[in-house]
């Protein structure tokens, strides 16, 4: 790609050269991803910002479809645009028409523009919603919560295929069933498929060396082929069962377990047609836990919005193989100005960016670009897709369906978020804040005696919980004294704040943040675990990293036989105290101290369950996986391992003589070859 002058900095794109290696444009097939290279570290040297910098820039763009970025002066990405001819739509923004005050605000901050010319509207479109969100400009609607779904997968490779619960990349062979709306409800599918088709859910390497069925079997929940207990033809009719079951042809599987439970009955085998019995009551749990399940929607997603008090919910529900798979709940970061149709447009191009597309997606009401929005999807998933606004008949009931699971979503995230808030202001009351805290960020420590001692912080907001946030520490100085709380805590403050001084630098605490701002970086109040002593400690390394007037830092500490709901609280500038036991700001804090509390442990635990089961042999360099399954499996142990002579290593598939050589070393101080 090579690049052309805009006004004196500016940077247009023309696709002369297919070279790219930004890596924003990675999740479009390759049929349709444009060539993108976006220029850094250039200057607007104009002097010019706001509509008369647009105005400049309009003058040179041609009528050809593309995607523009609006920059701010500090270099952030204000906007993210498609256009089918970008000269007439980025000089909209310069003619001074009116404009509400979202974009009027956008227009003003505008100080750089950069573009890219791509050769159709859809790729123009798919390449928007992949930037928005990489990108995550202020003024575009964000999609949140963006977690990968879960799929079921069922090997092909293996000579006794397993059922999993999958997410990630498809790397592994097999079939992929899904998408479903939460891991729990893979879960509860799995669970009743082990009752229904008996498949086994273990491990290759448990497979391979088991010599004797598990409990799974003895409570007929595997058939065991591990050891025999089952024919390889008798499995394959079984994995057979069940992916004809999740490929949507439930009926005919039911009927004819039926069957075989009628004929076995009637040979007076009472315990075969037990068996089948019990299977289609699993097959039947199946189904009663998936709710509505319309005989019309063979593959589809069901989108329903509301939109009010500046908050918008979106609904979706996955339909595939005739079947409900769950339902999610969005809530997408947008400007209250903006329509119901305008969000969910936005929403679903972002939506699809990394996602399989169904065949049939159905809508509450119409969205800008419909069709355009069709074509752009059916390139990215080569298949054809139609977006549809049913008007009568079982589509329509499904949608109503929806849209009222997302008026119900609505008002409990607005409860929620309305009883956040006046948390948050009587907290900043109770506490004699300048203004109410964004972020509040939590930490505690845990260990046992001192070992695998593990700091944690959580992170709360206006929304709650926020856990993409959490971190933890694991503590690393050899210089602490096992068990020093002050110690570790400083180890923590210093290796966080330290951190966040090189990647964010200090803020301005003197005016309060814009309450349009993205979720902070920076915490406006620390709550630490502890008493005067842990305060001293905690103020005094925020002094020394020159950030005591950026954070205001706040003690909690046990009241008195550490009974809940005596606390005592440390701030600067005023003597301990403490709150009426039913104050609702004592059980917030109570509540967030408990959340730091778990969240240490669960790390703690996790830590200390790694010791545990370390294998001597991840200790040694050049022994991977491989080499480690095949030492285990010719010796049994690694202790084994490590007694083992050096001839004795060699015989080991996989393990020459040099490895051998630095296995016996490890073990083998002198390094003596023993015979």
């Amino acid at each position: 790609m090579t690049a052309g002058k805009v006004p004196d900095g500016g940077i247009l794109y023309d696709e002369k050269d297919d070279d790219d290696d930004s890596g924003v444009a990675e999740s479009l097939t390759p049929a349709s991803a444009p060539a993108v290279d976006w220029a850094e570290g250039w200057k607007n040297e104009t002097g010019l910002t706001g509509a008369d910098l647009i105005a400049e820039f309009v003058k040179h763009l041609p009528n050809a479809p593309g995607v523009y970025r609006m920059v701010n002066a500090a270099g952030d990405v204000l906007y993210v645009g498609k256009a089918r001819s970008l000269k007439k739509r980025v000089g909209n923004y310069a003619q001074g028409r009116v404009h509400s005050n979202r974009i009027a605000r956008m227009v003003r901050e505008t100080a750089n523009m950069e573009f890219v010319t791509t050769r159709t509207e859809t790729e123009a479109l798919l390449l928007e919603a992949n930037l928005i969100k990489r990108l995550r400009p202020r003024f575009n609607v964000l999609l949140r919560d963006d977690k990968s779904f879960p799929y079921i997968l069922i090997t092909s490779h293996d000579e006794a295929p397993a059922i999993y619960k999958h997410r990630g990349a498809r790397a592994r062979k097999g079939d992929y069933f899904g998408p479903f709306a939460s891991a729990g409800a893979v879960g509860r599918t799995i669970n009743s498929l082990q009752r229904a088709f008996l498949i086994r859910t273990c491990t290759d390497s448990v497979y391979e060396t088991r010599t004797r069925p598990c409990l799974l079997h003895q409570i007929k929940r595997c058939s065991a082929p591990c050891t025999g207990e089952i024919s390889k033809e008798d499995y394959a009719v079984l994995v057979r069962e069940a992916k004809d079951f999740l490929s949507g042809k439930s009926q005919r599987v039911k009927e004819e377990m039926a069957r075989s439970m009628n004929a076995a009955a009637e040979d007076l085998d009472f315990e075969r047609a037990a068996v089948f019995r019990d299977r289609l009551a699993a097959l039947s749990h199946v189904q009663s836990h998936q709710g509505i399940n319309p005989a019309g929607i063979e593959e589809a997603d069901v989108f329903g919005i509301h939109h009010e008090g500046g908050l918008s919910c979106i609904q979706v529900f996955f339909f595939r193989t005739g079947q409900n798979w769950g339902n999610r709940a969005y809530f997408p970061k947008a400007d209250p100005s903006l329509s119901s149709a305008e969000v969910l447009g936005a929403f679903l191009a972002q939506f699809y960016d990394d996602k399989p597309v169904p065949r049939q997606i159905l809508l509450p009401g119409e969205i800008e670009e419909r069709e355009l929005l069709a074509l752009a999807l059916s390139e990215k998933s080569g298949h054809k897709v139609s977006i549809l606004v049913p008007q009568r008949g079982e589509k329509k009931d499904i949608v109503s369906h929806v849209e009222a699971n997302a008026r119900e979503a609505h008002g409990r995230r607005l409860a929620e978020t309305a009883s956040q808030e006046r948390l948050l202001k009587g907290f900043a009351e109770t506490f004699a804040l300048p203004y109410t805290p964004r972020r509040i960020e939590i930490y505690d420590n845990s260990h046992i005696m001192g070992t695998n001692a593990v700091g944690g912080m959580v992170v709360a907001g206006p929304e709650g919980f926020v856990k993409n946030q959490y971190r933890k520490f694991n503590i690393r100085s050899t210089d602490i004294t096992p068990g020093d709380d002050f110690g570790m805590m400083r180890e923590v403050m210093t290796r966080r704040f330290q951190r966040l001084i090189k990647e964010e630098g200090i803020p301005d605490r003197t005016q309060p943040p814009a309450e349009d701002e993205a979720f902070p970086a920076w915490p406006d109040v620390i709550l630490i675990d502890g008493g005067q002593g842990q305060m001293t400690a905690v103020r005094a390394i925020l002094t020394d990293l020159g950030i005591a007037d950026a954070v205001t830092a706040i003690g909690v500490a046990k009241g008195a036989d550490r009974e809940a709901g005596r606390e005592r609280f440390f701030a600067a500038g005023r003597p301990d105290f403490s709150l009426p036991p039913r104050d609702p700001v004592l059980y917030f804090i109570q509540r967030l101290r408990d959340e730091a509390h778990r969240f240490a442990i669960g790390s703690h635990r996790a830590r200390r369950k790694k010791e545990m089961v370390r294998n001597p042999l991840d200790e040694i360099a050049g022994i991977g996986p491989s080499r480690k399954r095949a030492l285990l499996q010719h010796f049994g142990t690694a202790k084994a391992v490590s007694r083992a002579a050096l001839t004795d290593l060699m015989t080991v598939e996989g393990i020459s003589e040099t490895v051998a050589r630095q296995i016996y070393n490890h073990f083998n101080e002198n390094g003596a070859d023993r015979v």
